[in-house]
């Protein structure tokens, strides 16, 4: 396949995706921007693990809700490579699966199968490593942690007061536990997560941001004042039965591929969109 029949197919893939968004969608075209893979993954949500549409460029990876029996897809997230961190997990409430790290956000997501995983975590490397060699991009230093499932604890893990329909659930946003509203109505900036914001954490994650904060500005001879604060919608990260899960998993279709021949990425500019990862 030569080089122009290559950029006219790729375009026509991207287009796809982006019409599965519907006409009010946004462009996902840009100069060099190649969709390397596509699949679909179980993602650990608000309340249960729930099925997302995932799609791997060369430069971001995108992942969206599916509707319309996956006809259709909304709330589409789009993460630059560099911001991405990989952590292999062993099988847990979801099997197969790892953990995506980005600065304001951390989270699970599982695979059909152990070759499924591999390749998505293969891919995503590869596609990171080679976005970062090419470019004067820097990999992301800071990252947000996963947050403690809802199901993990029926008890605040500061104060230890149990959980009820009026003491509610919340998530320090600097260490991820399950905490009370009275041990949480504190907030600080976590400036990996945002830069001016100030969120949710916990009493404990409040004194030592203080104590960075403190340290940051001695350093740098510069201001501790603070913006005011703003409340976030929360986000609570849970997960489902187990059996459920698997059995979800267990018709979705194999993810695609762009692979070379050669096996080599961009050597002969011969390239086929290939099933993978499934006999």
């Amino acid at each position: 396949m030569d080089l122009l029949t290559f950029d006219k197919e790729n375009r026509d893939r991207i287009k796809a995706v982006e019409s599965c968004f519907g006409p009010r969608g946004r462009s996902l075209s840009k100069p060099g921007r190649i969709l390397m893979g596509e699949g679909h993954l179980m993602k650990q949500g608000r309340r249960k693990p729930q099925l997302k549409a995932f799609f791997l460029f060369n430069d971001v990876l995108m992942y969206s809700s599916i509707i319309l029996n996956g006809r259709w897809h909304k709330k589409r997230q789009i993460i630059p490579l560099e911001d991405i961190q990989l952590e292999d997990m062993e099988d847990g409430k979801m099997k197969n699966q790892w953990l995506i790290r980005t600065p304001p956000k951390s989270f699970f997501v599982a695979a059909p199968s152990l070759e499924e995983k591999r390749a998505w975590m293969e891919h995503i490397e590869r596609c990171r490593s080679d976005l970062l060699r090419g470019s004067n991009t820097q990999s992301g230093s800071a990252f947000a942690v996963s947050w403690i499932p809802d199901h993990a604890s029926y008890k605040c893990m500061r104060c230890l007061n149990k959980f009820t329909p009026t003491n509610r659930r919340h998530h320090c946003r600097k260490c991820g536990f399950l905490v009370c509203n009275s041990c949480s109505k504190l907030r600080a900036v976590i400036e990996h997560i945002h830069l001016t914001k100030r969120l949710r954490v916990c009493k404990l994650c409040y004194a030592s941001n203080e104590e960075e904060a403190e340290e940051r500005a001695r350093l740098r001879g510069g201001s501790t004042e603070k913006p005011n604060p703003e409340e976030l919608r929360e986000d609570f990260v849970a997960s489902s039965d187990a059996e459920e899960v698997e059995e979800e998993l267990q018709f979705i279709a194999p993810s695609r591929w762009l692979d070379s021949q050669v096996g080599t990425w961009g050597q002969t500019g011969t390239y086929v969109y290939l099933k993978s990862t499934q006999p």
